[in-house]
């Protein structure tokens, strides 16, 4: 049933395009094992080896304090709806923030939605699809509109504050690229 492939065919991309949800897997060689979810069209598709993601602000940061420990990442995507699949891209990720040169080259393929704090961008280097059989069917009524809300009402500085205070370290006590940016920061401002 399952299948592995070196890329992302076009049919895959398809399927990718299609879904409203798709799930992050990252890990350390110690500690938690994290898996989030993400909503909202913040994926991209940049080759049939290249895929990013924009990172919105949240009540941790593990996936970005994985990926300074150990680059690999997990990318998760399942039909709830139509012909039943599980699709699974296996990388090398890594962080980029605002203030890196790549960021002006890769946000604009993105609308920049309120909370963005950094992109996520993968090397592809293998696809796995399997049967998904045993996914229930859900039907999708719309996006939640929470967080963009609670990010606008945050402010910019609000934001920063809540950086500071949620997202610089990981449950393992690893600094985050957001941390070592704001610690930077914070010591020339002084």
């Amino acid at each position: 049933m399952g299948k592995q492939f070196p890329a992302m065919l076009p049919e895959h991309e398809a399927f990718i395009r299609k879904q409203r949800i798709f799930f992050v897997g990252s890990a350390m060689a110690e500690g938690h094992v994290n898996i989030s979810p993400k909503g909202h069209d913040v994926l991209r598709i940049f080759s049939p080896t290249e895929v990013a993601y924009l990172d919105l602000t949240g009540s941790g940061n593990e996936t970005s304090a994985h990926l300074t420990k150990q680059d690999r990442i997990t990318l998760m995507f399942m039909a709830f709806d139509g012909a039943p699949m599980i699709l699974r891209l296996y990388g090398k990720g890594r962080v980029i923030l605002p203030s890196m040169p790549e960021w002006d080259r890769l946000i604009p393929h993105f609308e920049l939605l309120p909370g963005a704090r950094q992109i996520i961008y993968a090397d592809i280097h293998a696809v796995k699809t399997s049967c998904g059989y045993s996914v229930p069917f859900f039907s999708y009524e719309s996006e939640r509109d929470t967080l963009l809300r609670w990010a606008g009402q945050k402010g910019e500085q609000g934001l920063v504050d809540y950086h500071r205070e949620k997202n610089t370290v990981s449950m393992d006590g690893v600094v985050t690229p957001l941390g070592r940016q704001l610690a930077s920061s914070d010591r020339i401002d002084d």
